[in-house]
């Protein structure tokens, strides 16, 4: 009887053995799957090519294929140079009044403006630009910013604004845009 029972029990172990070692197998492939996996995941999300293709390489690339020389689209009023973007260091909050209530309005603010020089005279004239912005926002209609085309017309109306004063001060429009990064009325 005590045969049989340490024969029961080395074939236990033996199963045990064989199955932990399949287990143990499972659990390598496994591993090397997932491994493969995020291998080929970093390289298809980090791009397999050491030269990244810009918008400008595609348009000139287009251009050579027609056969026309591409002229650049410039606005009229608008600097050659990069696209730089000068953001307001404080959010905008004030009151307006509505038909049915008086509404709270928080805007945040960035300049778009071409080129060095003109982000240091935005960057140097932060002050001035808030009190300008404020005091066209605070002449807004709470009905007009409940509509986006109440919104475009406070940003029109902001830049004309802007560039007036530093065009006043400096003899240049120096900013191209007025973007509202957030918007929030209650």
């Amino acid at each position: 009887m005590a045969d049989e029972k340490e024969n029961a029990k080395e074939g236990e172990l033996e199963l045990d053995n064989s199955g932990k070692k399949k287990k143990m197998i499972i659990i390598i492939i496994a591993v090397v799957v997932l491994l493969g996996g995020a291998g080929a995941g970093y390289f298809f999300f980090m791009g397999g090519s050491d030269k990244a293709t810009s918008q400008t390489d595609i348009d000139a690339a287009l251009d050579s294929d027609s056969g026309e020389a591409a002229a650049p689209e410039v606005d009229a009023g608008a600097q050659l140079g990069s696209a730089l973007y000068v953001p307001m260091p404080r959010p905008f909050r004030f009151n307006v009044p509505g038909a049915a209530r008086d509404r709270f309005v928080e805007i945040r603010v960035q300049l778009l403006v071409r080129g060095g020089d003109n982000e240091e005279n935005a960057k140097m004239h932060i002050p001035l630009i808030e009190s300008t912005l404020l005091g066209v926002f605070s002449q807004a209609n709470a009905d007009d910013l409940a509509t986006s085309a109440g919104k475009t017309s406070l940003k029109q109306k902001s830049l004309a604004a802007v560039q007036k004063i530093m065009t006043d001060i400096e003899g240049d429009k120096t900013i191209e845009k007025v973007l509202f990064t957030g918007f929030v009325m209650q």
